[in-house]
């Protein structure tokens, strides 16, 4: 998978961790572990918030890239890079204006169905437009509509914060309660019971590749903020306990998302696969989480290789581009 090195020793990468979003505890575990990563093949690595210093500091001294280990809106939406392509800083990971059509759950299910990539069948409703519209008759709709049980979720935001599974119609209005505190754009759609799945990909040149598929077993059955950052409350399978056919077309659609969204350099893939055995992409996350519960971490180690390795061959592209 990995078969040049190089010489790392006088680049210096600045990994961006912290921020202001809800994920901003996850954001700064994930950049310590990215900062030892990178700094074990070599490279001179320092850690920095993305504050009111960040700006002063690239123009400073501009490091030779930067790896985003920001979650939440700074990291994901685009903004941030789009700033970072301002002051001709190279970036590991997806550009501005991939980044932002990712970060919007409904833009990119939009893009996968389009693609003729299967996404569960959703509707995606603002705050605004839930209350002018009156909230008894658009919730009956959508139960009409989509049917029970469903997932709710924030538009915008990630690490499982304001989800919520529903299985009866009436625990849908304090599902919406909760994700509007996270958004002001809910995204409601179809729950697909099955195996859960995430495939992570990484490209180092050569074109994309998807790492070993882990498989997701939250204790409770519901994959939220507590299970994803709580030690033992998920078990995790790399590779996962999928019969060969079955996993051949999960990764197969999971290459053919990261295509179709303009993805770049390394990203997650959410899958879940019914008992029909065919997959449904959920999401995609530009900046994954790099944690002792991450998944692309786990998926490295389940390849055979070493987290620096990958970190230091991808900031080598960024700099290369």
């Amino acid at each position: 998978m990995i078969n040049h090195m190089g010489t790392r020793d006088e680049l210096r990468v600045l990994v961006l961790a912290g921020g202001l979003s809800y994920e901003r505890d996850v954001s700064l575990r994930s950049g310590r572990r990215v900062l030892d990563a990178l700094r074990s093949t070599g490279m001179t690595a320092e850690l920095h918030d993305a504050d009111v210093a960040l700006l002063p500091a690239l123009q400073a001294d501009p490091p030779n890239a930067v790896v985003i280990a920001l979650h939440g809106a700074t990291g994901e939406d685009g903004s941030l890079r789009g700033v970072l392509d301002l002051c001709g800083v190279p970036y590991v990971g997806a550009d501005a204006r991939t980044a932002r059509m990712a970060w919007d759950k409904p833009s990119a299910k939009s893009r996968l169905r389009e693609a003729g990539i299967p996404t569960p069948d959703w509707v995606a409703l603002p705050h605004d437009r839930f209350s002018e519209l009156g909230a008894v008759a658009v919730l009956d709709r959508i139960v009409s509509r989509l049917g029970l049980p469903l997932m709710v979720k924030p538009a915008q935001g990630g690490s499982g914060l304001g989800a919520a599974v529903v299985q009866e119609a009436a625990d849908l209005p304090a599902a919406m309660v909760g994700c509007f505190a996270y958004d002001s754009t809910a995204l409601v759609e179809q729950y697909v019971a099955g195996t859960r799945l995430a495939v992570s990909i990484i490209d180092l040149g050569t074109g994309p590749e998807a790492l070993p598929i882990v498989e997701i077993v939250p204790r409770d059955g519901v994959y939220d903020y507590a299970a994803r950052y709580t030690a033992g409350l998920t078990t995790w399978h790399v590779p996962a306990r999928l019969e060969d056919a079955v996993a051949s077309k999960v990764t197969a659609t999971a290459l053919a998302a990261y295509r179709a969204l303009g993805l770049r350099d390394l990203s997650r893939i959410d899958v879940i696969v019914a008992e029909d055995g065919e997959p449904q992409v959920l999401g995609c996350n530009v900046s994954p989480g790099m944690t002792e519960t991450s998944l692309l971490p786990l998926a490295v180690q389940a390849a055979g290789v070493d987290l620096g390795a990958v970190l230091g061959a991808l900031v080598e592209r960024a700099v290369a581009r």
